[in-house]
């Protein structure tokens, strides 16, 4: 008989069977490509994801009952919880994905390979799902390789192209030292408490003792040593570091803009923002459960809100004024994305020395994630149409393509501007809300750089729409194929972001009640 704990996977488990089951319809016939029974596998696995990650999330898994019910579904000794957090992030996993998928069935309908592509995609999503639940340093680590190493693969698809092939290698050669700064930082963790679950880190911080885990259950060593405060503090900045790299945050962005121009465009909108939301679940569940704030301020081991804060207004800051100067549209997107990373931020940093805030600051940051979600994959899809029709990257080169694309440029028109802040997306109030939780604590500082970049970036947003609308063309241009793939996803995505305004608020109280509850 089936666990039923085990069915609170399934979100995960269905992005490893479709993989699975794409690499075996590859082995039956591998010197033919059917490009739209692989595609049709890969958007089938990542919509069985998402409706397993929804009805979960609806069904009430992770919300402890009246009568005594359980909550969260943990499995092999509390490393994995799926509850309401994992469940949300999840399905923004499985939402991109879904888009990606879609969108890739015409643009690598010529080129080799394509089932190892579509399985690539998947396997990483399994990772970011996995991760969504990792309660455990250690178990974080592993989904946090499942889902970078076939990032590195993805990034450099184009073989044949050079700047595929070389962002490729930048990647992977950044991602091997964030990988190593980040288990460094684990194994000081580690040192300094005796343990690597959640709980049990946030268990020893707070009572100044070593700590293990029998049978599931935190217990202290008869020893009573004190917990080293200063292994302890760079074990944090360490882990801090580590994840900065997966959320392109200030200062390990540099590798984004090379990845995201060099890579096919659909891998550039799954790394953007299914991949940046995987580093920040675990930013999240870690930095609310293991590493309880009051207690490492007392204790004076590190203010990490305090680092957080830094690391926001740098990385919207450094974000938003480097895509103001850039002459690519790609590129723009792809310096836009760490901006982004920078407002996401706020849900670390906007808190206080106690705590205060957390619950609004962090549903917040996981409400901007979703809605950024479809905004961001929609407007790297819609480059990846361009490509298509062998649209140049540069901003002159959109001159005059609404005549030509009108229903394809209205919707990458929603996603700019809603990237913006303006209410025509759910983007406007994922900003407010973020916007909220500065002035709930009087972080005047981070409110002020959020209105000073959001007003940054409709400048250079408005570079793209105006070219597309008003700009006539400098030369001649011929569409004369409209991918249906493609289009459809880039519709889906848009028609959903602007949804995202009247339903903005029940994705915000489910991310608020998915915070309280951790």
């Amino acid at each position: 008989m089936v666990d039923p704990t085990w069915l609170a996977t399934a979100p995960a488990l269905a992005f490893g069977a479709a993989a699975l089951v794409l690499l075996l319809a590859d082995s039956v016939d591998p010197d033919t490509t059917n490009a739209t029974v692989l595609g049709g596998i890969a958007v089938a696995g990542s919509l069985v994801s998402m409706c397993a990650a929804v009805y979960l999330l609806y069904g009430g898994v992770g919300i402890p009952t009246a009568d005594g019910g359980s909550g969260p579904a943990a499995l092999f000794g509390g490393q994995l919880v799926v509850d309401q957090m994992a469940l949300f992030f999840m399905t923004i996993t499985a939402s991109v994905t879904a888009l990606v998928t879609l969108a890739s069935v015409d643009y690598v309908r010529e080129h080799a390979y394509q089932a190892e592509f579509y399985s690539l995609v998947l396997l990483s999503a399994t990772g970011m799902s996995l991760l969504a639940a990792a309660n455990s340093l250690a178990t974080a680590f592993v989904a946090f390789e499942l889902v970078s190493l076939p990032s590195y693969a993805l990034v450099a698809f184009l073989k044949t192209n050079r700047g595929s092939v070389e962002a490729g290698l930048k990647y992977f050669l950044v991602g091997a030292v964030s990988s190593a700064v980040f288990a460094y930082g684990i194994s000081l963790v580690y040192a300094a408490t005796g343990v690597l679950r959640f709980d049990a880190v946030a268990t020893a911080i707070d009572s100044g003792t070593v700590q293990t885990v029998v049978d599931g259950t935190v217990q202290a060593q008869s020893s009573g040593a004190a917990v080293p405060v200063s292994i302890l503090g760079v074990g944090i900045v360490m882990i801090i570091g580590g994840l900065a790299f997966k959320m392109a945050a200030v200062p390990f962005q540099f590798w984004a803009p090379e990845a995201y121009e060099g890579a096919p465009a659909p891998v550039s909108a799954f790394l953007s923002s299914a991949s940046k939301a995987a580093g920040f679940v675990i930013a999240f569940r870690a930095f609310a459960v293991a590493f309880p704030i009051g207690a490492l301020v007392g204790s004076g081991a590190v203010d990490w809100f305090v680092v957080f804060q830094v690391l926001a207004i740098a990385t919207m800051f450094i974000g938003n004024f480097a895509a103001a100067t850039q002459e690519k549209v790609k590129r723009m997107l792809a310096y836009s994305s760490i901006g982004h990373a920078g407002y996401v931020l706020i849900g670390l940093a906007a808190l206080t020395a106690t705590g205060d805030g957390m619950a609004l600051s962090m549903s917040a940051g996981m409400a901007h994630l979703l809605v950024y979600g479809f905004m961001n994959t929609g407007a790297f899809l819609f480059i990846a149409l361009a490509e298509y029709w062998g649209v140049g990257r540069r901003f002159e080169d959109y001159n005059g393509l609404g005549k030509q694309a009108p229903v394809a440029c209205a919707a990458m028109t929603v996603f700019l501007f809603s990237l913006a802040g303006l209410p025509i997306g759910g983007g406007f109030f994922s900003k407010f809300y973020l916007f909220s939780a500065t002035l709930n604590v009087g972080a005047w500082s981070l409110a002020a750089a959020l209105v000073i970049n959001s007003a940054l970036s409709l400048f250079y947003y408005s570079r793209v729409v105006k070219a597309m609308w008003i700009e006539e063309p400098t030369g001649e241009r011929a569409i004369d194929s409209y991918p249906t793939g493609l289009y459809t996803a880039i519709v889906a995505a848009a028609v959903i972001t602007v949804l995202l305004i009247p339903g903005f608020s029940y994705v915000s109280d489910v991310a608020f009640r998915a915070v309280e509850l951790l």
